[in-house]
């Protein structure tokens, strides 16, 4: 049997240097608008480049009703059969940490080598937005980046520290227990950061109710694993994020947080890329203040 491929979609490989990636695209078949298309870059490209396409044909059918025109969509992913290359993205998405602040992990097995988000970002940045925008009629002032997990954790690290780089950030269940909680670190100076662009950014931080709900079985099954949900964190984490950036005030910042109630970590990205696609697809607003 043939290999099933999304009408509209085409792939290419690169080479960063540090490993080949697989960029899928898609293009919509509407009628480009005046300022180009918008873009949603996805990461983990291979597990959730068609959830990220159905999410935005839902919405983006009746802009005259929703407002929610189409998008080209980027999936960031490896030349691999899986939804995951676990150490490639390890790699890939965490910001550079002491190897001691890791932990162990519940299989027991070492760490894959970490540190290479701010390699990844750079080789996004030069090597694959300027490829998308010679190829597809994009709008490069609605350029979007959704990630979960390590994604999550590579896309917040992507606002914290590069905020001019995307207008929304979309974030689902971040890692942000990676490295006893490294990613606080980079809220220092985000205002400063935050404050040398020239438009209003959007930070959408989601998370799953369940994700750090240990199911009664797990302590007796397979008791490291429930120590490492309990450990994580996920979900206080993430609450106490999105309370540390409500207390900054800033005004270049439309922060939103939502918690999916009945959600655990595996089964939350696709309603959070839903809830996700209105902030990427929504008309732009300017301006430096509210």
């Amino acid at each position: 049997m043939g290999e099933f491929c999304i009408r509209g979609s085409r792939q290419f490989d690169v080479d960063s240097g540090n490993g080949t990636f697989r960029v899928f695209v898609y293009r919509p078949a509407s009628r480009l608008p005046a300022n180009g298309f918008p873009v949603i870059y996805g990461l983990d490209g291979n597990a959730h480049f068609s959830s990220l396409i159905t999410s935005m044909k839902a919405h983006s059918v009746r802009p005259e009703l929703t407002g929610l025109g189409p998008a080209v969509v980027v999936g960031i992913g490896y030349p691999i059969e899986d939804d995951h290359d676990l150490d490639r993205r390890t790699f890939d998405y965490s910001p550079d940490a002491d190897p001691s602040w890791l932990g162990e992990r519940p299989d027991g097995l070492p760490w894959p080598e970490v540190g290479g988000a701010e390699a990844f970002l750079s080789f996004l940045e030069d090597r694959i937005k300027p490829e998308i925008a010679a190829s597809e009629s994009i709008d490069p002032e609605r350029q979007s980046l959704f990630g979960h997990s390590f994604g999550g954790l590579c896309t917040l690290y992507a606002a914290l520290t590069r905020p001019q780089a995307f207008r929304h950030f979309l974030v689902s269940s971040p890692s942000i227990w990676y490295a006893e909680k490294r990613m606080l670190s980079f809220i220092d100076g985000f205002a400063e950061r935050l404050s040398t662009v020239q438009d209003r950014r959007d930070l959408f931080l989601s998370i799953g109710s369940l994700e750090q709900t240990v199911p009664p079985f797990l302590d007796e099954r397979w008791p490291a694993y429930a120590h490492w949900i309990r450990r994580n964190n996920m979900v206080g984490n993430i609450r106490a994020l999105h309370q540390t950036l409500a207390q900054m005030s800033l005004p270049l910042l439309d922060l939103k947080f939502h918690e999916f109630e009945g959600e655990h970590h595996g089964s939350v990205p696709p309603v959070s890329i839903n809830m996700a696609m209105k902030i990427a697809l929504k008309p732009v607003r300017s301006g430096r203040v509210p």
